[in-house]
């Protein structure tokens, strides 16, 4: 980023940060999109957009893993029930951490080179995690594993790179939708394995997997150079600034942080529930509850299709108020009944629809404020919201420890609220800004 960085000619339009004239990105050509031999914007062959969306699911599914293998895990390296929690959060915490030193790298180094490292330094951490016998070691790997796995979150700005303005919406969802299968299957995947072949398992193969992944990314995809003669202590720097100047990136920032706690709380508390003998279920039973979710990947694109024709303040709202319901569906199950089974079940729906969907909403708002920094908006966007995420698993864990499954739903009902009271402060000048910044890189449409 050569101009608009340092803060000194930064344009604003209501104090909006990036003004929708740079919203549009890079002009076309590959000298513009700061790439040597990437695909010109507009041009994104189908089976590449298919494998930057497999390959954000496979990576991202990392970091989930473990979720519905809490208390296996924690049994097998010696965790105290308090501290179950620590199996998730520390993962998210690695995550969000990588999140804000590493992804901004992609703004100043080759794209695809970098994404080859990331993947295979989380091989590592994986194989580290499949034969960890004590908590330590397994929870300094869990740690490793969400900082290696950001390399998901450079592929998510790099496919937006290669759009057009106008489509932009759409393939940033197609992409996500992808990456949300990942985590959406993550779990009944983890949970299925684990009870075939044991909790360990699922480490090796993710091992295998990622391995292969970065064999075949590093053929396949296009290099793209960015152009910038930044230092990493200056990119760094910079960050700071596009938080304070960008009142967008701020609001959905924290809009999905609080979404993506209580996600984070109801799927780190579930598998306690379920596999507690109010309901006794089984690794499978756990694993075919978990696969409803799946169905919330579906809310992506056409989450970007809305946003792409300016409706995302509306479309906002619907997601926020989704989630909500979700965590108050199952506040009063008490027993393994079929209707509890059922408050459950459509609780994961909802969720899972909301979080996708506002995801999708948001990272489209912020990708239409400057191509030159869409790796660093893109990193403090996920890093806050991940903040969010493990203090949402951490919560989770000690709630169900302390006061059972109802406190662990209050306490997930009461985030999305907080959501919906800070969306209701939303200025009039604010949402035409987003919206004036999303039709001008839809205008093309």
């Amino acid at each position: 980023m050569k101009s608009n960085v340092n803060g000194k000619t930064q344009a604003r339009i209501h104090g909006g940060g990036i003004s929708p004239e740079r919203a549009g990105g890079a002009s076309r050509g590959a000298t513009a999109n700061g790439a040597s031999n990437a695909q010109p914007q507009g041009e994104i062959p189908g089976g590449l957009l298919l494998f930057l969306a497999a390959a954000c699911g496979i990576i991202v599914a990392n970091l989930y893993y473990a979720q519905p293998l809490v208390e296996p895990i924690r049994q097998a390296i010696g965790l105290s029930a308090g501290s179950a929690g620590l199996i998730v959060t520390l993962t998210q915490i690695g995550y969000a951490a990588g999140l804000l030193l590493l992804v901004p790298l992609g703004d100043i180094l080759e794209n695809r080179k970098l994404v080859g490292v990331l993947l295979l330094f989380t091989v590592l951490a994986l194989a580290l995690s499949a034969v960890a016998g004590s908590a330590p070691l397994f929870l300094l790997a869990a740690l490793l594993i969400g900082l290696g796995s950001v390399a998901a979150q450079i592929l998510v700005p790099y496919a937006s790179h290669l759009a057009s303005d106008e489509s932009r919406g759409q393939v940033v969802g197609n992409v996500m939708s992808g990456l949300l299968l990942g985590i959406m299957l993550a779990r009944p995947i983890a949970s299925l394995l684990a009870g075939w072949l044991g909790w360990r398992s699922i480490f090796v193969v993710s091992a295998v997997l990622i391995l292969l992944l970065a064999l075949v990314l590093l053929r396949a995809l296009p290099k793209r150079h960015p152009e910038s003669g930044m230092t990493y202590p200056q990119l760094l720097g910079s960050m700071r600034r596009l938080l304070v100047s960008t009142p967008i990136l701020r609001r959905r920032a924290v809009y999905h942080a609080l979404l993506f706690a209580s996600f984070s709380l109801f799927w780190t508390t579930a598998p306690l529930l379920l596999g507690s003998p109010a309901f006794d279920f089984t690794q499978t039973g756990i694993a075919v509850f978990a696969l409803v979710g799946v169905a919330g990947a579906a809310a992506a694109p056409i989450a970007g299709r809305l946003a792409d024709r300016g409706r995302s303040y509306g479309a906002t709202g619907l997601a926020l108020a989704l989630v909500a319901a979700s965590a108050l569906l199952p506040m009063f199950v008490h027993a393994g009944s079929v209707l509890a089974v059922a408050l459950m079940t459509a609780a994961a729906i909802f969720l899972d629809l909301g979080v996708s969907a506002n995801l999708v909403l948001s990272q489209r708002a912020i990708f239409s404020l400057g191509a030159e920094a869409r790796s660093r908006l893109n990193g403090l966007f996920m890093a806050i919201f991940f903040f969010g995420g493990a203090a949402g698993s951490a919560i989770g864990g000690w709630a169900y420890a302390a006061g059972g499954w109802r406190l662990a739903m209050i306490i997930g009902a009461a985030l999305p609220l907080l959501a919906l009271v800070y969306y209701a402060t939303e200025g009039r000048a604010e949402r035409r800004l987003e919206r004036v910044s999303e039709m001008r890189s839809g205008a093309k449409r």
